[in-house]
């Protein structure tokens, strides 16, 4: 007959072995991936830590963080030790990086190419199971000064409302636009619904002086640009 082996928690760690305690006295930077995610959860369970927790659930995803930000709460709780709280959290700061990412590379960058907006609007479109619309508003300098989410919908399509883009770009004294929107299903081909709005939108924008400088189509693995095909 074997017994069971408990599992060791983390405060019976030594200091050093603790991530929490590692966090505050080394930095955030020492500490592993499966460190953070404990740190999160807060505790595992009676069969393991909480590292060993978030070992397993890294080990799922090939210890990639963007293939973890990709699960759902739902998909999250299947993991054993991981209820509604723990699942959660880990869904909320995996958001947060993805978002903390998107503003550092907006907040610096000058559009010199359709490869600056597509590094720009990856993080925040590129991974979405569903259609969403995007504006990235940019000044006389081709800086971004705002970007905006238009609208989102389901798999099939979104809706776009021409008068509100351009108010925005109004109010905000933009002097470009452009344009973006993703297709879960990973295809790049543009539909006739998309070449007709790009023609909607640019007609409209000349009459108040706005450029559509491009229009991008992102997958999670690249992007299509209207303005690099011609086709504006």
């Amino acid at each position: 007959m074997h017994e069971k082996t408990a599992s060791f928690p983390i405060k019976h760690w030594a200091e050093d072995d603790k991530p929490r305690e590692k966090l505050v006295n080394k930095g955030r930077t020492v500490l592993s991936d499966a460190e953070l995610i404990a740190i999160l959860i807060g505790s595992g369970s009676r069969k393991e830590s909480a590292v060993g927790l978030s070992q397993r659930i890294l080990a799922t995803v090939n210890h990639n963080l963007n293939e973890l930000g990709k699960l759902s709460v739902n998909q999250l709780k299947q993991f054993e030790g991981i209820g509604d709280a723990k699942a959660v959290t880990i869904a909320a700061a995996l958001e947060v990086g993805r978002r903390r990412r998107g503003e550092e590379r907006c907040s610096t960058t000058k559009i010199e190419n359709s490869q600056d907006a597509f590094e720009i609007l990856h993080p925040v479109m590129g991974e979405l199971e569903h259609e969403e619309f995007w504006i990235l508003y940019l000044n006389n300098s081709n800086k971004v000064i705002h970007k905006a989410l238009l609208s989102k919908g389901g798999i099939t399509g979104t809706l776009v409302d021409v008068r509100l883009v351009l108010k925005q770009a109004l109010e905000l004294g933009a002097v470009a636009i452009i344009l973006a929107h993703n297709h879960p299903s990973g295809g790049l081909k543009p539909s006739a619904a998309d070449k007709h709005i790009t023609k909607k939108l640019k007609l409209a924008s000349e009459a108040l002086d706005i450029k559509v400088l491009d229009h991008l189509i992102l997958t999670q693995y690249g992007y299509l640009s209207f303005a690099d095909k011609g086709m504006l």
